[in-house]
């Protein structure tokens, strides 16, 4: 990781908004990929591919956040939490990519701000006013005019939808799991390296009984899922370091762009009038929800 930007704040930011920009284009890569596989693979498989070919290019981080000693766990209990919320959230957004319209299983998986406004009530005593509240429910308002259940022909298959939004949710307690981590010390090299060794290790033994021999062609796509979303995270964190938090957060929504671009020309799934409206609620409700909690100061 390259020293922080002394160009001065203007300068920082705009670097960061690119860096995120990259990233967010990058993660899309590795989406495609996990599509392409055509559920022909395990997702366990899958998981433990992308965690473990992560693994090398996230270990650069160790000898730039303190060596071997930031590796050590301060709270092993909350790292397994972690482990299984973010498991769960990429159990549902893997599902999802292979068995929707890849910008439709993105957008999906943009209810994550809405579990984690409604969350917040519950696990860490915040109060959330009407206006958030509301946005919370325009926001699933939009799910539906995404998902149209009981349109026939329109309709969304009814399981990966749930399973998309299983991976909002489990997106939104991997948040709320980082931040306790983070409350209690842990460096954040040593969040995102623990979570690539215990969810590789819990999917390789789900791995065993289900093993699919990947033809090289599939071998292909495992590794680039893996060093793909190693790099866009790698970029991302770039971003955060340099840039400030509420400025660049609703920068992430431009990966609604690129897998609407590239689930077209790969797919042809160019989505319709009414996925452009619903697209267009939950993207909204989101950045309403962000804009709101910068006004308020709320941490997240």
């Amino acid at each position: 990781m390259t020293p922080p930007d002394t160009a001065g704040p203007a300068s920082a930011n705009r670097r960061a908004i690119l860096l995120l920009l990259a990233a967010a284009a990058t993660f899309t890569l590795a989406a495609a990929s996990v599509k392409a596989l055509e559920g022909a693979i395990p997702l366990a498989q899958v998981i433990m591919a992308r965690n473990l070919f992560a693994l090398p290019i996230l270990l650069l981080l160790v000898p730039r956040s303190g060596g071997l000693a930031a590796l050590r766990p301060r709270a092993p209990g909350l790292h397994a939490l972690r482990t299984l919320f973010g498991m769960t959230g990429m159990v549902g957004a893997f599902a999802a990519y292979t068995y929707l319209p890849l910008a439709t299983a993105t957008v999906l998986g943009f209810t994550m701000p809405l579990f984690l406004t409604a969350l917040s009530v519950v696990v860490l005593r915040e109060r959330v006013g009407w206006r958030r509240w509301t946005a919370v429910m325009v926001g699933f308002a939009g799910v539906v005019l995404v998902a149209r259940p009981g349109a026939d022909q329109a309709a969304l298959p009814l399981v990966p939808v749930l399973l998309a939004l299983l991976g909002g949710l489990g997106w939104a307690l991997a948040m709320m799991s980082i931040r306790r981590l983070g409350e209690a010390g842990e460096p954040g090299v040593t969040i995102v390296i623990w979570f690539a060794i215990g969810s590789a290790l819990a999917s390789g033994l789900a791995t065993l009984p289900v093993w699919v021999d990947p033809t090289p062609r599939q071998w292909a796509l495992l590794v680039g899922i893996g060093v793909v979303s190693a790099v866009a995270q790698l970029l991302m964190t770039e971003a955060y370091r340099r840039g400030e938090t509420t400025l660049l957060a609703p920068f992430e929504y431009s990966a609604l762009l690129w897998t609407m671009l590239l689930g077209g020309a790969i797919w042809g799934e160019w989505p319709g009038p009414v996925d452009l409206l619903g697209f267009a609620v939950l993207v909204g409700a989101g950045l309403f929800i962000w804009w709101r909690e910068v006004r308020l100061g709320v941490r997240r």
